[in-house]
């Protein structure tokens, strides 16, 4: 998730933990604590783009970083509040409340998540929830403003706080339940159109739901295509896009490309743009390809130029988005 929606998030299981009389203090430690795993922003700092893009959401975002962060921040809230009430354990219950609260919603979006790390590379996503969705973070984002202007007793502030965390959760489980039903719907469709996928992923388009961005892989590249749960016939169109792994051959053995290629959890294709390889992560969708199928995808890594690659997941997220594109993207989400 965004780190606006951790805060938020944070800050309502704060004030729920410790409702009673704590007031903004329980805010700020709630923000606090579910902001933790994202302490991996600083690697970006010194490594390069490829290796950051590994590093985020790596060990930071592990079962082992969970073990050794949470007593720690349990001792000093407990050393920093003293003398108060709130037992040790309660605090321990707490951190670690938040912090594999973070780690598996982090799990629900398609960046991936290394749970298991340092002892396994395997990367974790669930496909579910698009990592910025206005419906999941608005009653948490609303909750933990109003708590920061009521009065630490008042007695509204319980009322907010179960809203801010319920509501999203209730989002979420509708989530699933979207993702169970466009999974069940994109096979059959594969079967019908005698799409020869090994493997395959769906994952939400930008900001939304509803409207589902699907690839297959094959032997030579890629199906990719979108679907609404609105949509009603049987079919959908779907664009072929080829690995071109050849045009890897000068630099297969790079670092960097390794660390791509595995980043990328074997969802890429290559081409040459001009002077430069270009490495497309397609599990980052493309460019309004709801509106042009051919259009290129919006996670695509310089190889050649390494430092125009330091926004690469963000660079081509919304690019072209206009009022027109704004309009094709609502008519799409209604179905045919």
């Amino acid at each position: 998730m965004d780190s606006l929606t951790h805060i938020a998030l944070g800050a309502c299981i704060g004030e729920a933990f410790f409702e009673k009389g704590f007031g903004k203090k329980a805010i700020g430690w709630g923000a606090l604590a579910q902001s933790i795993p994202d302490i991996d922003f600083v690697a970006g700092t010194w490594l390069s783009s490829s290796q950051n893009l590994l590093a985020h959401r790596g060990i930071t975002h592990s079962l082992l970083f969970a073990v050794l962060v949470v007593p720690l921040f349990a001792w000093l809230a407990n050393t920093i509040h003293k003398p108060h009430r709130i037992h040790l354990k309660k605090w321990l219950l707490f951190f670690a409340a938040e912090v594999l609260l973070h780690l598996l919603l982090d799990g629900f979006n398609n960046y991936g998540v290394g749970w298991l790390e340092p002892f396994s590379q395997q990367r974790f996503s669930f496909n579910s929830l698009y990592v910025a969705d206005p419906f999941f973070s608005a009653a948490p984002g609303i909750a933990c403003l109003v708590l920061m202007l009521l009065n630490k007793h008042h007695p509204l502030r319980t009322l907010c706080w179960r809203l801010g965390v319920l509501l999203p959760f209730i989002y979420l489980c509708y989530c699933v339940y979207n993702k169970v039903q466009i999974d069940k719907e994109v096979k059959q469709i594969f079967a019908r159109q005698q799409i020869p996928q090994q493997r395959y992923f769906t994952t939400p388009a930008p900001f939304q739901n509803w409207l589902w961005y699907t690839v297959a892989a094959t032997d030579s590249g890629y199906y990719a295509g979108y679907r609404s749960v609105f949509d009603t016939q049987p079919t959908m169109h779907l664009q072929f896009f080829a690995r071109n792994q050849h045009l890897l051959a000068p630099v297969i053995h790079t670092a960097e490309v390794q660390q791509l290629t595995r980043f990328s959890q074997q969802y890429y294709t290559v081409e040459q743009w001009h002077d430069t390889l270009v490495f497309n992560d397609l599990r980052f969708g493309q460019v309004l390809g709801w509106q042009n199928p051919t259009a290129p995808f919006a996670f695509h890594y310089y190889l050649q130029h390494p430092l125009a690659n330091k926004l690469v997941v963000q660079r081509g997220r919304f690019a072209k988005w206009d009022k027109q594109a704004l309009l094709f993207f609502i008519k799409k989400i209604k179905g045919n």
